[in-house]
């Protein structure tokens, strides 16, 4: 089938190939030729190239940086000393070319400069990538990015990937190094694939490892985090264990602990706290459990 001929006077938009500009501009990355702007980046102050109206066009957060400089003309470096060299001009990278160039150790890092400087495909690109390649090791610092820059998308897939791999997740560093709200959101999931009784052991051992970090009692550090966890699914005698060891820390408030125990007495399910009565995925079967009345999962 022939063109349509193109009538004279009519402007037509004609597109080159594609990716020669990206290429080109790959070329102009911390290249000290004709650039007009310079950066000194992390505790190493290595010394980053770039070109003004580039940064201009792609970042509003460069736009607004370079209006305050007075007077634009003296080239003063600017310093950023919080942010890595291999970071920044991963950042760099995205800002000329459009595409960036990743690995499972760096990916969180540009996540974080991505939601610092504003750059919506960056983000989406670098949320994409963690997603594909989460493992037990690092699931727990994705989530805490997550957690911590609002970044819903993500949160949600690492949430999954915990659910599916708990046990593992729970016995890493990472897990260990979480925030309060980090923790409250994986508890809150009823896909965890472990039972309660070493889910609190965990929450245990996290909460004493932010106690020292922190330097606040353990029962302030986990006072969130323990009301997720679901004591009515302990069977008395695991209850009674519980107790004993929590009067070594107050890690639970003894009213909850209470709470736990009058279900057992009165065998009913309160409509108040009706999550505390679900049965996790991983949840191990006792004989009392058939008074909880759970939905089906």
């Amino acid at each position: 089938m022939s063109e349509a001929p193109i009538t004279s006077g009519v402007s037509v938009l004609l597109q080159g190939d594609p990716s020669a500009l990206p290429a080109a501009l790959r070329g102009l990355i911390n290249n000290a030729q004709f650039s007009d702007v310079s950066f000194v980046v992390g505790r190493r102050r290595q010394v980053v190239h770039a070109h003004r109206c580039i940064l201009i066009s792609r970042c509003k957060v460069f736009h607004r940086m370079f209006l305050q400089q007075r007077p634009p003309e003296v080239q003063v470096p600017f310093v950023l000393a919080d942010v890595q060299p291999e970071v920044f001009l991963a950042v760099l990278e995205f800002i000329y070319t459009n595409s960036v160039t990743l690995d499972g150790l760096l990916a969180l890092e540009v996540l974080t400069a991505a939601v610092e400087y504003g750059l919506t495909d960056l983000r989406k690109l670098c949320v994409d990538f963690i997603s594909r390649t989460l493992t037990v090791d690092m699931a727990c610092e994705a989530l805490q990015a997550a957690v911590t820059y609002g970044q819903n998308d993500l949160r949600q897939r690492c949430l999954a990937f915990i659910e599916l791999h708990t046990e593992e997740i729970l016995k890493t560093q990472g897990f260990r190094e979480l925030s309060d709200l980090g923790i409250v959101s994986i508890l809150q999931s009823d896909s965890l694939t472990i039972d309660e009784v070493p889910l609190i052991q965990a929450v245990r051992e996290w909460a004493c490892v932010s106690s020292v970090v922190l330097d606040v009692p353990v029962s302030v550090v986990a006072q969130d985090a323990v009301r997720e966890l679901r004591l009515v699914l302990l069977s008395p005698d695991e209850l009674t264990t519980l107790e004993r060891e929590n009067a070594k820390d107050d890690l639970i408030p003894e009213i909850q602990i209470v709470q736990a125990w009058k279900f057992h007495a009165l065998k009913k399910v309160s409509d108040s706290h009706a999550h505390h009565f679900q049965q996790r995925k991983g949840t191990l079967l006792r004989e009392h459990h058939h008074y909880l009345d759970t939905p089906t999962k």
